[in-house]
């Protein structure tokens, strides 16, 4: 079981060129990179590769009605992203007619441009079987660890050598609880999430690993389900120094 770190696309280049190393020489895994709108997750990723060797480079998730897939070829050959150390994970974004369509599209095309991984921001069994049809492996958010093995084991029923990667949202600083919570709150707003989360049987703060729980035991059981956990490092500003101070109190 792999672990990873994921940060916001918002932090930028030069943050990323500097938290890097720092993760390879902790033995972290990837360092995935979240595109919101204005952000470039690929200028990310390509600043924290060039100041590594080993450490692979992720997006986690570049919607596909905002950067379309051939536009995000032309950067990943514009920045020069080592592909064998790249994966590149897309979602639907605010598509909801045709989002599988476009995302089977955008996969083929993918595929035939480039030799990175390829994974699909998956939410629904639709779109998980999609991509254990077309994709290596899927990319996971806010599921408790009984839910995340059991879409593990459907992806790889499916797909064996695929991956299953769950982002959990991350804390270990008590001043960045409540941005946490924030967060976990707005998700559950969102009428997709809202409707999964009442399938489920859970709530978004229930997926959370906080300085108020037991983090060791409960990353434990997250890195018992799943392939790759991606520890999306919540601090109180998302500063460097941040950063660099959760690690060690993650890898233990």
């Amino acid at each position: 079981m792999a672990l990873s770190l994921g940060i916001a696309g918002s932090a930028g280049p030069d943050l990323a060129a500097r938290l890097a190393p720092r993760l390879e020489e902790a033995g972290f895994r990837t360092l995935w990179i979240n595109e919101g709108p204005g952000d470039d997750a690929l200028e990310v990723a390509a600043a924290a590769a060039r100041a590594t060797t080993d450490l692979r480079v992720a997006t986690g998730v570049i919607a596909i009605d905002r950067r379309p897939a051939g536009e995000i070829l032309a950067g990943i050959a514009r920045l020069g992203i080592p592909e064998d150390r790249l994966t590149l994970g897309i979602g639907s974004g605010r598509l909801r007619k045709g989002a599988l369509d476009a995302t089977r599209a955008a996969l083929g095309e993918l595929r035939a441009g480039t030799a990175a991984r390829l994974a699909v921001g998956a939410l629904g069994p639709r779109m998980r079987a999609l991509a254990a049809e077309h994709a290596d492996g899927i990319v996971l958010n806010w599921l408790t660890p009984a839910a995340a093995a059991a879409q593990r084991d459907e992806l790889h029923a499916a797909n064996p050598g695929a991956t299953a990667t769950l982002y959990v949202r991350t804390n270990a600083d008590p001043a960045a609880r409540a941005r946490l919570e924030s967060e976990a709150d707005a998700y559950a707003q969102l009428p997709a999430y809202a409707a999964n989360f009442a399938r489920l049987g859970f709530a978004a703060r229930d997926t959370t690993l906080s300085a108020t729980d037991e983090i060791g035991e409960r990353l434990a059981r997250y890195r018992d389900a799943v392939d790759e956990v991606v520890l999306r490092a919540i601090t109180p500003s998302g500063a460097l120094d941040e950063l660099l101070d959760f690690l060690p109190l993650i890898r233990g």
